[in-house]
């Protein structure tokens, strides 16, 4: 299985503050879910202990919105929330 990263999803890592290591980790670890349009979703939560946009966070969650093609994934977008 290998991961791949649409342009749309690329630019996002950067926006977000997500690494393509996490965002591998989240599809090969962490929680599915079923996400619109058929395509599959996964989260998964990140010790972080840093600042975001000025302000101190303890952890990152990440989630993946991708699609399947044979046994690979396209990850189409990339969230991350901080708390």
């Amino acid at each position: 299985m290998s991961i791949k990263l649409h342009p749309h999803a690329q630019a996002r890592l950067i926006e977000r503050g997500v690494t393509e290591e996490e965002v591998i980790s989240t599809v090969e670890g962490g929680v599915n879910f079923p996400a619109q349009l058929g395509r599959t979703g996964f989260r998964c939560n990140f010790v972080f202990n840093a600042e975001w946009g000025g302000k101190f966070y303890s952890t990152k969650k990440v989630e993946v919105i991708a699609v399947q093609e044979a046994e690979d994934w396209l990850v189409i977008t990339v969230i991350a929330k901080y708390f």
